[in-house]
């Protein structure tokens, strides 16, 4: 039943762009391609603007493009229903990366961190477009690359 709901909540959330939910890995990976991280915090079944987003913005061609061959996608996802919970060690590590780059509990933010650990930028809440959220994004590509 778990693998069933982590599936369900997978493709509910996640876009084809592979968005991963452990940081380490994502911070290895950023490190290996020369990548940056875009970590999200979502409340992907009672977020409104969290499911917005998704929908206007990660799920866009636009975007899918400029993440695969750019960023490493994190998902720190704070489901509220029994049938979305996620297992005890996705819960702690989701809090342990709330507990340091999400210390107000706010949904959706969006963080482009470097494979350090760095942020470099964010964006609280729902931002206005997809082109000018991936402009935004490869402002900052560009300044570091």
């Amino acid at each position: 039943m778990k693998l069933f709901a982590f599936i369900l909540l997978t493709c509910f959330f996640l876009p084809g762009a592979g968005w991963l939910t452990n940081f380490e890995e994502a911070s290895k990976t950023a490190n290996d391609k020369h990548r940056l991280i875009l970590l999200n915090f979502s409340g992907s079944d009672w977020c409104g603007p969290c499911i917005r987003l998704k929908n206007e913005i990660f799920q866009t061609k636009m975007f899918e493009d400029f993440a695969t061959t750019n960023l490493v996608l994190v998902n720190a996802d704070f489901p509220r229903s029994n049938k979305n919970k996620l297992s005890k060690e996705q819960v702690k590590q989701n809090e342990a990366l709330a507990d340091k780059y999400n210390t107000k509990g706010r949904f959706p933010l969006t963080l482009l961190i470097d494979a350090d650990g760095k942020v470099l930028k964010e964006w609280d809440g729902l931002p206005s477009s997809a082109t000018q959220f991936i402009q935004q994004l490869k402002e900052v590509w560009d300044a570091r690359h």
